[in-house]
């Protein structure tokens, strides 16, 4: 069972527009945090595709991770990590820590969250990142700048999960700095004229580390109580009266027969669990149960009322969602927390939601649909540059999206906004959704073409940002899971709003 909770606290986008980081707010002062050079990175431009390929090769010829994950784990069992992969804390009863998805680009978004993240987690007793810890390809080079500076002066360690762009130079520069892994033997060369023969062509290959370049970048958090060694890519910690799963989904989301094995074993017992992962299970309105190789499912696994999970938190989608989903008399929390710096993922093209008996009335999500909208609207309005008629307000798209749902504005906008053909037509060919019963043939492949190949190029460097980070504050009663924003305004900079407030019961 859950309830929502709240308390006083800033001004949060579902009360006002201000809230949201709209109007003629002062920037933060997150920029000083900043390296005096940063690169900005395009997913429109082709080299940085053609870095990031290695997907794309899974896909066609065959997904190599499983493999190469089994290696990095037995390398590492072999140099003394415990083979049950459980990090043993001595948290107490009562503690928090924090949950960070999807952080590192290294530019404005990413350090845009930094100074809500260490005044919320100041008492906190750890991090996770859930997923993509660096941006393109998980390069050790690009460690100083998109985690050891960002995260220099939260005071507790960080854990971490891989995405699939860390994945795309084969886990070398994840497993260098969370594990303490050295380089990973050569794999015998394939037969030739197969299909891991072509794979192994085209595939990018780990770039050489430069040992000196992360000496200097370890030094940013190098105090006894910042450091952490994990296992491996898939761990389990136990603290206070919770077990936190974290689970690695590799290139395509998926999860190997090994660790599929694994998880098995570290679910059972009565202990109260939370799940990590890269590939949320429920996400956009769907249900995405992320096959194990072998059989079954992840949420097979989470499901099972033996294994007392009360919460599945995954990244890899660059927004917030939270679906209260019933299990035969049981409320598990599904959340999606991939806000934590990377480019911001639609939410107004998620439809209608209806899956799994829960709907609009239990969903949330963050940012709202209308100030996804809006945000959209504005960046496609300047880059195409038509603003003048892309650009809607934030009053006009909240408008026209909760016409579309068939719902009343999830936020009653200041000053009423009219409904033209020009609204609806800019929020049609922005691709947001509708009511599922009034979902078209042609409507639903326009958003799917949207959202895969326009959004990814999405990244803006001036505020609102819209992102956000988890606080999760554990009793051995319930487990409060508050959502936070980070707009990179001054405003909510040093006291965050609180954008979702649950209450997960225990008993």
């Amino acid at each position: 069972m859950s309830e929502t909770s709240s308390e006083t606290s800033p001004a949060s986008s579902r009360d006002t527009a201000e809230g949201a980081g709209w109007g003629a707010a002062e920037p933060g002062g997150y920029r000083a945090l900043m390296p005096r050079q940063v690169e900005r990175l395009s997913w429109l431009d082709p080299r940085t595709l053609w870095a990031a390929r290695n997907g794309v090769l899974a896909s066609w010829f065959g997904d190599p991770t499983g493999a190469t994950r089994g290696r990095w784990v037995r390398q590492r069992e072999a140099a003394g990590s415990p083979a049950d992969k459980v990090i043993r804390r001595d948290d107490p009863d009562r503690f928090s820590f924090m949950v960070l998805g999807d952080t590192g680009e290294g530019d404005d978004p990413q350090y845009a969250v930094v100074p809500g993240f260490l005044q919320a987690g100041q008492d906190t007793r750890f991090a996770v990142v859930a997923s993509d810890v660096i941006y393109p390809v998980g390069d050790t080079a690009d460690y100083g700048t998109k985690f050891f500076r960002p995260y220099r002066d939260y005071p507790a360690p960080v854990y971490a999960i891989p995405g699939n762009h860390d994945w795309y130079e084969d886990l070398h520069g994840f497993m260098r700095v969370f594990c303490d892994a050295g380089p990973l033997a050569a794999e015998p060369a394939p037969r030739p004229l197969t299909r891991a023969w072509l794979r192994a062509l085209l595939w990018h290959e780990p770039h050489p580390v430069d040992e000196q370049r992360l000496a200097e970048a370890r030094t940013l958090r190098s105090a006894p109580a910042q450091r952490a060694l994990q296992p491996g890519p898939y761990w389990a910690i136990d603290a206070g009266p919770v077990r936190i799963i974290g689970i690695d989904t590799g290139l395509l989301g998926t999860v190997d027969a090994e660790q599929g094995r694994w998880l098995r074993e570290a679910a059972r017992g009565p202990r109260p669990k939370i799940l990590v992962t890269g590939s949320p299970l429920y996400v956009d309105g769907e249900h995405h149960p992320c096959p194990i190789d072998g059989g079954g499912t992840v949420d097979d696994i989470v499901r099972d009322p033996a294994h007392h999970f009360v919460a599945a938190i995954g990244g890899d989608i660059h927004n917030y969602q939270r679906y209260p989903v019933d299990v035969d008399g049981r409320t598990i929390q599904y959340v999606v927390s991939g806000g934590g710096g990377a480019f911001m993922h639609a939410t107004h093209t998620i439809p209608r939601v209806s899956v799994a008996n829960v709907t609009e009335r239990d969903f949330r999500c963050y940012p709202l649909r209308g100030d996804s909208l809006a945000f959209y609207s504005r960046l496609y309005g300047r880059r195409l540059r038509l603003r003048r008629f892309f650009t809607l307000t934030e009053a006009e798209a909240t408008a026209v999206v909760a016409e579309r749902l068939g719902m009343p504005p999830t936020r009653t906008p200041g000053t009423p906004a009219r409904i033209t053909l020009r609204t609806r037509l800019v929020a049609a060919l922005l691709g947001a959704g509708g009511r599922p019963d009034r979902t078209s043939r042609f409507r639903l492949p326009v958003r799917k073409i949207y959202t895969r190949l326009f959004s990814p190029g999405s990244a803006t460097y001036s505020p609102p940002f819209f992102k956000s980070f988890l606080r999760l504050d554990v009793t051995p009663e319930a487990i409060r899971l508050r959502c936070f924003a980070a707009t990179g305004n001054l405003p909510q900079e040093h006291r965050p709003p609180v954008e979702d407030d649950v209450t997960i019961r225990l008993a």
